[in-house]
């Protein structure tokens, strides 16, 4: 762990600021996607967590935590935060968030973000969250990323066949 990346470093130190014992690592192979990261980790997909970025109407970003077998539904983030929502571009992202594209963390950001958190992530033991660059990772217990700073808690998954999720 001494030797993380300044990017990692500053998960590390974010993680432990909030008093949460994820430990970030590195690893060799890259973790820029969920598939990516869930195969470099011999772990399903489900248990990767997706950090991803939007722009708000009035310009704000906001970070949604979803499962990595998950889609966001962007009509479902928008009545959620009762406001039009885009895609963030990745100079947007690095400028709210202090990290690039494949690398955003769900802590140590450089901007106070809100922060929305799908429910069917909450239904899993532990995620693997990206941790600051594409090759670096912490395992979290979900119970804490309630602990997040203005985490909120909704359903913004797309419908995924044969299954309902509740509105």
């Amino acid at each position: 762990m001494a030797d993380l990346a300044p990017s990692a470093r500053k998960v590390q130190d974010a993680w432990r600021a909030l008093g949460v014992p994820a430990e970030v690592v590195e690893l060799p192979g890259y973790t820029r996607t969920a598939a990516e990261a869930a195969a470099t980790l011999g772990c399903d997909v489900e248990e990767i967590a997706k950090s991803l970025v939007f722009r708000m109407g009035g310009g704000e970003a906001v970070l949604v935590m979803l499962s990595g077998r998950d889609r966001v539904d962007e009509t479902r983030l928008a009545e959620c935060l009762g406001e039009a929502v885009g895609k963030a571009d990745a100079a947007f992202v690095r400028e709210c968030t202090g990290f690039a594209v494949g690398g955003v963390p769900p802590v140590g950001h450089v901007r106070s973000l809100v922060t929305l958190l799908d429910d069917a992530l909450l239904e899993l033991d532990a995620v693997w969250a990206a941790a600051g660059t594409p090759h670096a990772v912490a395992r979290v217990l979900t119970r804490d990323l309630r602990r997040l700073p203005n985490a909120r808690i909704a359903t913004l998954r797309e419908r995924r066949e044969g299954t309902s999720v509740a509105a």
